[in-house]
Protein backbone atom coordinates (compact mmCIF):
# COMPACT_ATOMS: atom_id res chain seq x y z
CA UNK A 1 0.00 0.00 0.00
CA UNK A 2 3.05 2.36 0.78
CA UNK A 3 4.85 1.45 -2.45
CA UNK A 4 0.96 2.44 -4.08
CA UNK A 5 0.98 5.59 -2.46
CA UNK A 6 4.90 6.32 -3.30
CA UNK A 7 4.48 5.62 -7.05
CA UNK A 8 1.03 7.85 -7.28
CA UNK A 9 2.64 10.64 -5.73
CA UNK A 10 5.54 10.16 -7.96
CA UNK A 11 3.30 10.36 -10.71
CA UNK A 12 1.70 13.39 -10.11
CA UNK A 13 4.69 15.23 -9.57
CA UNK A 14 6.76 14.00 -12.30
CA UNK A 15 3.74 13.92 -15.04
CA UNK A 16 6.57 13.14 -18.02
CA UNK A 17 9.84 10.56 -18.65
CA UNK A 18 12.58 12.98 -17.56
CA UNK A 19 10.65 15.61 -17.33
CA UNK A 20 13.17 16.99 -14.59
CA UNK A 21 16.05 16.59 -16.69
CA UNK A 22 14.46 18.10 -19.41
CA UNK A 23 13.63 21.55 -17.68
CA UNK A 24 16.77 21.64 -16.40
CA UNK A 25 17.99 21.78 -19.44
CA UNK A 26 15.82 24.19 -20.69
CA UNK A 27 16.23 26.24 -17.95
CA UNK A 28 20.40 25.77 -18.33
CA UNK A 29 19.88 26.37 -22.13
CA UNK A 30 17.41 29.63 -21.52
CA UNK A 31 19.89 31.20 -18.65
CA UNK A 32 22.82 30.89 -21.41
CA UNK A 33 21.35 32.47 -24.47
CA UNK A 34 19.15 34.92 -22.71
CA UNK A 35 19.71 35.90 -19.08
CA UNK A 36 23.32 36.08 -19.17
CA UNK A 37 23.87 38.20 -22.19
CA UNK A 38 20.87 40.42 -20.70
CA UNK A 39 22.76 40.67 -17.34
CA UNK A 40 25.80 41.08 -19.15
CA UNK A 41 24.57 44.63 -21.11
CA UNK A 42 23.41 45.34 -17.70
CA UNK A 43 26.86 45.16 -15.33
CA UNK A 44 29.03 46.58 -18.50
CA UNK A 45 28.20 49.57 -18.68
CA UNK A 46 28.98 50.35 -14.51
CA UNK A 47 32.35 48.45 -14.82
CA UNK A 48 34.10 52.10 -15.65
CA UNK A 49 32.88 53.32 -12.87
CA UNK A 50 29.69 56.14 -12.25
CA UNK A 51 31.71 58.90 -13.91
CA UNK A 52 32.27 57.11 -17.64
CA UNK A 53 28.66 56.38 -17.04
CA UNK A 54 27.50 59.85 -16.52
CA UNK A 55 29.97 61.30 -19.23
CA UNK A 56 28.29 58.86 -21.88
CA UNK A 57 24.73 60.12 -20.67
CA UNK A 58 25.95 63.89 -21.47
CA UNK A 59 26.23 63.42 -25.16
CA UNK A 60 23.53 65.39 -27.19
CA UNK A 61 23.95 62.95 -30.34
CA UNK A 62 23.16 60.05 -28.72
CA UNK A 63 19.50 61.53 -27.06
CA UNK A 64 19.20 62.65 -30.63
CA UNK A 65 19.53 59.07 -32.10
CA UNK A 66 16.87 57.93 -29.69
CA UNK A 67 14.57 60.33 -30.17
CA UNK A 68 14.66 59.36 -33.79
CA UNK A 69 14.08 55.97 -32.91
CA UNK A 70 11.36 56.30 -30.37
CA UNK A 71 9.13 58.81 -32.45
CA UNK A 72 9.45 56.60 -35.81
CA UNK A 73 9.12 53.35 -33.98
CA UNK A 74 5.97 54.80 -32.22
CA UNK A 75 4.59 56.38 -35.53
CA UNK A 76 5.11 53.28 -37.96
CA UNK A 77 3.51 51.24 -35.21
CA UNK A 78 0.43 53.64 -34.75
CA UNK A 79 0.06 53.84 -38.47
CA UNK A 80 0.53 49.68 -38.35
CA UNK A 81 -2.76 49.64 -36.06
CA UNK A 82 -5.68 50.65 -38.49
CA UNK A 83 -3.53 48.78 -41.54
CA UNK A 84 -2.46 45.70 -39.49
CA UNK A 85 -6.73 45.38 -38.16
CA UNK A 86 -8.22 45.79 -42.07
CA UNK A 87 -5.91 43.73 -43.25
CA UNK A 88 -6.57 40.81 -40.05
CA UNK A 89 -10.44 41.30 -41.00
CA UNK A 90 -10.04 40.34 -44.58
CA UNK A 91 -7.94 37.63 -44.26
CA UNK A 92 -10.25 35.84 -41.56
CA UNK A 93 -13.76 37.71 -42.38
CA UNK A 94 -13.41 38.03 -46.60
CA UNK A 95 -12.93 34.83 -49.16
CA UNK A 96 -10.69 36.76 -51.75
CA UNK A 97 -8.47 35.03 -54.90
CA UNK A 98 -5.13 34.78 -53.80
CA UNK A 99 -6.01 35.12 -49.75
CA UNK A 100 -3.25 32.21 -48.74
CA UNK A 101 -0.72 34.05 -50.61
CA UNK A 102 -1.06 37.66 -48.62
CA UNK A 103 -1.56 35.53 -45.25
CA UNK A 104 2.19 33.88 -46.26
CA UNK A 105 3.65 37.35 -47.69
CA UNK A 106 2.71 38.99 -44.03
CA UNK A 107 5.30 36.78 -42.48
CA UNK A 108 7.88 37.91 -45.33
CA UNK A 109 10.09 40.25 -42.93
CA UNK A 110 10.22 37.32 -40.19
CA UNK A 111 11.81 35.23 -42.89
CA UNK A 112 14.26 37.57 -45.28
CA UNK A 113 17.59 39.65 -43.59
CA UNK A 114 16.68 42.95 -42.67
CA UNK A 115 19.58 44.11 -44.47
CA UNK A 116 17.68 43.06 -47.88
CA UNK A 117 14.75 44.63 -46.67
CA UNK A 118 16.66 47.94 -45.92
CA UNK A 119 18.54 47.89 -50.20
CA UNK A 120 14.84 46.89 -51.26
CA UNK A 121 13.29 49.58 -49.91
CA UNK A 122 15.92 52.23 -50.75
CA UNK A 123 15.97 50.92 -54.56
CA UNK A 124 12.15 51.70 -54.22
CA UNK A 125 11.92 54.80 -52.74
CA UNK A 126 15.26 56.56 -53.86
CA UNK A 127 15.04 59.55 -56.09
CA UNK A 128 15.61 57.59 -59.40
CA UNK A 129 12.98 54.55 -57.56
CA UNK A 130 9.72 52.90 -58.67
CA UNK A 131 8.05 54.65 -56.42
CA UNK A 132 11.18 57.76 -55.21
CA UNK A 133 10.59 59.33 -58.42
CA UNK A 134 7.27 60.19 -59.22
CA UNK A 135 7.15 60.79 -55.46
CA UNK A 136 9.71 62.96 -55.74
CA UNK A 137 7.62 64.87 -58.80
CA UNK A 138 5.41 66.00 -56.03
CA UNK A 139 7.75 67.18 -53.84
CA UNK A 140 7.67 63.89 -51.53
CA UNK A 141 10.82 62.63 -50.55
CA UNK A 142 10.84 59.07 -48.81
CA UNK A 143 14.02 57.83 -48.80
CA UNK A 144 17.29 58.92 -46.43
CA UNK A 145 14.24 61.05 -44.47
CA UNK A 146 12.79 60.16 -41.08
CA UNK A 147 9.74 59.56 -43.64
CA UNK A 148 11.92 56.64 -44.42
CA UNK A 149 12.38 55.39 -41.45
CA UNK A 150 9.13 54.96 -40.47
CA UNK A 151 7.80 53.41 -43.86
CA UNK A 152 10.93 50.30 -43.19
CA UNK A 153 9.42 50.04 -39.55
CA UNK A 154 6.13 49.37 -40.87
CA UNK A 155 7.17 47.10 -43.20
CA UNK A 156 8.91 45.17 -40.36
CA UNK A 157 6.36 46.31 -37.26
CA UNK A 158 2.78 44.77 -39.49
CA UNK A 159 3.26 41.04 -39.34
CA UNK A 160 3.35 41.72 -35.14
CA UNK A 161 0.01 43.27 -35.27
CA UNK A 162 -1.41 41.14 -37.71
CA UNK A 163 -0.06 37.69 -35.75
CA UNK A 164 -1.45 38.75 -32.33
CA UNK A 165 -5.09 39.99 -34.06
CA UNK A 166 -5.47 36.97 -36.11
CA UNK A 167 -6.19 34.26 -33.56
CA UNK A 168 -8.78 36.56 -31.59
CA UNK A 169 -10.44 37.39 -34.75
CA UNK A 170 -10.83 33.92 -36.05
CA UNK A 171 -12.38 32.81 -32.11
CA UNK A 172 -15.09 35.96 -32.20
CA UNK A 173 -17.85 34.18 -33.37
CA UNK A 174 -19.68 35.69 -36.65
CA UNK A 175 -22.94 35.53 -34.54
CA UNK A 176 -22.36 38.18 -32.36
CA UNK A 177 -21.91 40.53 -35.69
CA UNK A 178 -25.31 38.99 -36.86
CA UNK A 179 -26.87 39.59 -33.61
CA UNK A 180 -25.98 43.17 -33.38
CA UNK A 181 -27.08 43.86 -36.84
CA UNK A 182 -30.42 41.86 -35.88
CA UNK A 183 -30.85 44.64 -33.14
CA UNK A 184 -30.51 47.20 -35.18
CA UNK A 185 -26.52 48.03 -35.23
CA UNK A 186 -25.15 49.43 -38.36
CA UNK A 187 -22.01 48.22 -39.55
CA UNK A 188 -19.86 51.09 -37.97
CA UNK A 189 -21.83 50.53 -34.72
CA UNK A 190 -21.06 47.06 -34.82
CA UNK A 191 -17.55 47.48 -35.64
CA UNK A 192 -16.92 50.02 -32.56
CA UNK A 193 -19.15 48.41 -30.00
CA UNK A 194 -18.60 44.59 -30.70
CA UNK A 195 -15.51 43.48 -32.50
CA UNK A 196 -12.97 46.24 -32.10
CA UNK A 197 -13.28 46.12 -27.79
CA UNK A 198 -13.09 42.34 -28.06
CA UNK A 199 -9.61 42.82 -30.10
CA UNK A 200 -8.22 45.43 -28.10
CA UNK A 201 -6.14 43.40 -25.75
CA UNK A 202 -4.45 41.59 -28.82
CA UNK A 203 -3.90 44.68 -30.39
CA UNK A 204 -2.42 46.40 -27.36
CA UNK A 205 -0.13 43.48 -27.64
CA UNK A 206 0.49 43.80 -31.18
CA UNK A 207 1.40 47.72 -31.44
CA UNK A 208 3.78 46.85 -28.35
CA UNK A 209 5.60 43.96 -30.03
CA UNK A 210 5.98 46.40 -32.79
CA UNK A 211 7.07 49.27 -31.02
CA UNK A 212 9.39 47.40 -29.07
CA UNK A 213 11.02 45.76 -32.29
CA UNK A 214 11.53 48.95 -34.24
CA UNK A 215 13.06 50.19 -31.41
CA UNK A 216 15.99 48.09 -31.92
CA UNK A 217 15.61 47.42 -35.30
CA UNK A 218 19.01 48.03 -37.56
CA UNK A 219 19.38 46.09 -40.98
CA UNK A 220 16.31 47.57 -42.50
CA UNK A 221 16.25 51.40 -41.89
CA UNK A 222 20.36 52.12 -42.43
CA UNK A 223 20.25 51.87 -45.88
CA UNK A 224 17.15 54.02 -46.21
CA UNK A 225 17.47 56.43 -43.48
CA UNK A 226 20.49 58.67 -44.78
CA UNK A 227 22.42 58.30 -41.00
CA UNK A 228 22.34 61.97 -40.43
CA UNK A 229 23.82 62.30 -37.16
CA UNK A 230 20.83 64.70 -34.91
CA UNK A 231 18.31 64.02 -38.07
CA UNK A 232 18.03 60.66 -39.34
CA UNK A 233 20.74 58.81 -36.94
CA UNK A 234 18.78 56.22 -35.02
CA UNK A 235 20.23 54.50 -32.06
CA UNK A 236 21.14 51.29 -32.78
CA UNK A 237 23.83 52.60 -35.85
CA UNK A 238 25.51 54.81 -33.16
CA UNK A 239 26.32 51.81 -31.03
CA UNK A 240 28.05 50.60 -34.12
CA UNK A 241 29.79 54.00 -34.47
CA UNK A 242 30.80 54.32 -31.38
CA UNK A 243 31.90 50.35 -31.37
CA UNK A 244 34.26 51.35 -33.95
CA UNK A 245 35.45 54.54 -32.48
CA UNK A 246 36.55 52.27 -29.47
CA UNK A 247 33.87 53.97 -27.14
CA UNK A 248 32.46 51.05 -25.42
CA UNK A 249 31.38 52.68 -22.38
CA UNK A 250 29.55 54.84 -25.05
CA UNK A 251 28.37 52.16 -26.73
CA UNK A 252 27.09 50.10 -23.78
CA UNK A 253 25.44 52.90 -22.53
CA UNK A 254 22.95 53.81 -25.59
CA UNK A 255 22.41 49.80 -25.38
CA UNK A 256 21.19 49.66 -21.75
CA UNK A 257 19.07 52.47 -22.24
CA UNK A 258 17.61 50.36 -25.28
CA UNK A 259 17.35 47.44 -23.19
CA UNK A 260 15.45 49.38 -20.43
CA UNK A 261 13.53 50.93 -22.68
CA UNK A 262 12.27 47.68 -24.67
CA UNK A 263 12.02 45.61 -21.10
CA UNK A 264 9.65 48.37 -19.66
CA UNK A 265 7.56 48.62 -22.89
CA UNK A 266 6.56 45.02 -23.01
CA UNK A 267 6.05 45.25 -19.11
CA UNK A 268 3.75 48.22 -19.76
CA UNK A 269 2.05 46.48 -22.95
CA UNK A 270 1.59 43.70 -20.16
CA UNK A 271 -0.45 45.48 -17.41
CA UNK A 272 -2.53 47.75 -20.38
CA UNK A 273 -3.61 44.37 -21.40
CA UNK A 274 -4.60 42.77 -18.53
CA UNK A 275 -6.80 46.02 -17.40
CA UNK A 276 -8.18 45.99 -20.62
CA UNK A 277 -8.91 42.57 -20.39
CA UNK A 278 -9.85 42.93 -16.79
CA UNK A 279 -12.32 45.54 -17.79
CA UNK A 280 -13.93 43.81 -20.92
CA UNK A 281 -14.98 40.70 -18.24
CA UNK A 282 -16.35 43.20 -15.80
CA UNK A 283 -18.34 45.17 -18.53
CA UNK A 284 -19.57 41.62 -19.97
CA UNK A 285 -20.51 40.39 -16.37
Amino acid sequence: MAEATLSVRSRTSDPLPGFRLALFSTLLWAGLIVVLPLTALIVRPWQEGLGAMTMALHDGRMFAALRVSFVTAFIAALINVPVGLLLTWTLVRVRLPGRRIVDALIDLPFAIPTAVTGITLATLYGPQGWLGKPLAHLGISIAYSTAGIVVALMFVGLPFIVRSVEPVLRGLPPEQEEAAGLLGASSWQTVWRVVLPSLLPATVSGFGLAFARGIGEYGSVIFIAGNQPFRTEIAPLLVVVRLQEFDYAGATSIAFILLVASMLCLAGVAMLRRRVARGLITGVN
